[in-house]
């Protein structure tokens, strides 16, 4: 689920993936420009003064959004910025409350926080940070590389039906790791890409809210009811798919479950107290309580089944306009996003990723090379987005080139290297993935100030 959790959709930089008007979309839209578009015939005169208009209404604007932040040199006058921004926000989405916004910058003293800094929430695709550090470790450790075909790591008949082959490819097309991290391997996305029959996953999460989904059923969804979209390497399309391969591919390297790969390898090292993997084990906090308790999601063990899936109690979602933070077929995010968290532990990992804690500049550098348009204004590496935003306004052309995911429920997790700063929001629906991009040019903007001070 690039999912801040659920029915999401993202585009491809051949024909784009379809869009629920009920339920949200996956990807950002792309925001409209404030500008008329360039184009090289002559202008009009009236054109010319429309335009000439336009400049001098956002030079104004900008002078009268700046007053009051002249001098802004502390953490201080940054929050005063983004309370005001955050304030008009939360007026303007009603029932669902305040979003969930953190902001570190230890060079400019900025440690800032908005609504409520302990609740954990789902991360939908940002979790699809977590599953790329870990073949990225795995990288590290010579367990295997980039290059590597998925046919030398996973079992034939599991791959079986899910990639396009011929006589002289192997069971998975010739597809690599890289592949399915830059989701060019050619695998459908049983999420949100189209089916043959039946309905949609994106549908049935909200129609069968009790079903727990499996990643054996998961990788069947795509077999059954969906066709490979291409060759391996032939085009871009965002696919859950392939990182539900990617997490069985940690899981046969490692000869762990894939909750236990995330706690023994990222959660801890990072010192994420309040993260687990919905469904399949429980926060670090609430492990002795847990264990005490009989309850099976200790973090030890294979795959929780459906019969017991251990609960962490997560903060409010909407898929559209359907409340489904308690629903078990949210299950349907494993390995691309199944992650729940809070914004401390997300500043965290953010942290850990850049720092060498988790991997090395190196490999970090590798996952975070753009190589495809994933929307205007995103691109997409391996397992990892930049954000460009000039491609949303070529008035934003100047702010910063954060890395890191989005997901479908407006979740993000950036770190932006201009100002060594760690960004995460959640604004919990499916339909707030626009007002949360607004946000984050706001923070980015922001932080701008304090540097230039």
């Amino acid at each position: 689920m690039a999912r801040a959790g659920t029915a999401c959709s993202a585009s491809t930089a051949s024909g784009g993936r379809a869009e629920s008007a009920a339920r949200g979309s996956r990807c950002p839209p792309a925001l409209p420009p404030r500008h008329p578009p360039f184009t090289r015939h002559p202008l009009s005169a009236a054109r010319r003064c429309r335009i000439f208009l336009l400049v001098i209404s956002l030079l104004v604007i900008s002078r009268f959004e700046t007053r009051g932040f002249s001098q802004m040199t502390s953490a201080d006058s940054f929050a005063t910025r983004l309370d005001r921004h955050l304030d008009r926000v939360t007026r303007r989405r009603g029932e669902l409350g305040a979003p969930q916004v953190a902001v570190r910058a230890p060079g400019l003293g900025i440690d800032y926080r908005f609504g409520d800094a302990d609740a954990r929430f789902h991360v939908a695709s940002v979790g699809k940070l977590a599953t790329a550090t870990l073949i990225a470790q795995l990288v590290e450790r010579r367990a295997l590389a980039f290059a590597t075909p998925v046919a030398e790591l996973l079992p034939r008949d599991e791959l079986a039906g899910l990639f396009e082959t011929t006589p002289a490819t192997d069971a998975a097309g010739g597809a690599s790791v890289d592949q399915l991290l830059s989701h060019t391997a050619g695998v459908a996305d049983y999420f949100d890409g189209p089916v043959a029959s039946g309905s949609r996953m994106r549908d049935l999460v909200v129609d069968d809210p009790d079903r727990f989904w499996s990643p054996a059923e998961l990788l069947a969804f795509s077999r059954e009811r969906q066709r490979p979209i291409g060759r391996p390497g032939e085009r871009f399309r965002y696919s859950d798919t392939g990182f539900v391969l990617l997490g069985r591919i940690v899981e046969e390297a490692t000869g762990q479950a894939f909750h236990e790969a995330l706690h023994e390898r990222i959660f801890r090292p990072a010192g994420m107290l309040d993260s687990a993997l919905l469904f399949h084990s429980v926060p670090e906090r609430d492990r002795a309580t847990s264990a005490a308790d009989g309850d099976p999601a200790d973090g030890r063990g294979s795959t929780t089944s459906a019969a017991a899936p251990p609960r962490t109690a997560i903060a409010p979602l909407r898929l559209g306009r359907v409340e489904a933070s308690r629903f078990t077929s949210l299950s349907c995010d494993w390995a691309g996003g199944g992650i729940v968290s809070t914004p401390d532990d997300l500043l965290a990992f953010s942290r850990a990723l850049h720092d060498g804690t988790l991997v090395a500049p190196a490999t970090l550098a590798h996952l975070a090379e753009p190589r495809n348009r994933f929307r205007p204004g995103l691109r997409y590496g391996a397992g990892m987005m930049q954000v460009r935003f000039g491609g949303f306004s070529p008035f934003l052309a100047g702010l910063p080139r954060p890395t890191g995911h989005v997901g479908v429920l407006a979740t993000h997790v950036f770190h932006d290297p201009a100002h060594d700063a760690d960004i995460v929001l959640n604004f919990a629906s499916t339909r707030e993935m626009r007002r949360s991009f607004m946000t984050l040019i706001e923070i980015e903007r922001a932080l701008q100030q304090v540097a230039r001070a």
